[in-house]
């Protein structure tokens, strides 16, 4: 899980530095899908050695604290960006373009939730 969201948050973070901003939200929600597509993969996957990870409430409980403690700091640089973006151009105004904001949101709340829960729902169930 942590490698996904890092990978998700930096992916992120890297466009929004150097990519043009016409593409954001296309961009966001391509990464958005990967990183679910990503986890959903992951979690169905079976280690050789070590075999399945079993559906479980501490599984799950792992996969959404993992995310709590990756994806409020790794999303901050991202906040930085979008912050700045919201801010520029606006002459003595508190900020003028929200879309920015409001993009962070939408991926805060797909990096802190969305793609642990497709993680957790995805685990192999496990023999009663």
């Amino acid at each position: 899980m942590t490698t996904i969201k890092l990978a998700y948050w930096s992916a992120l973070t890297v466009y929004e530095l150097f990519g043009p901003r016409a593409w954001s939200v296309v961009v966001a929600a391509a990464t958005s899908l990967v990183a679910m597509g990503w986890a959903f993969a992951a979690a169905r996957q079976i280690d050789r050695r070590a075999g399945g990870i079993g559906r479980s409430i501490a599984t799950a409980a792992t996969a959404f604290v993992t995310a709590s403690v990756v994806a409020a700091p790794a999303s901050l640089p991202l906040l930085l960006i979008e912050r700045q973006h919201s801010i520029e151009g606006c002459s003595g105004q508190l900020s003028c373009h929200f879309e920015a904001l409001v993009l962070w949101g939408a991926v805060f709340v797909i990096g802190f939730a969305v793609i642990p829960a497709v993680f957790a729902f995805s685990l192999r169930r496990t023999a009663a």
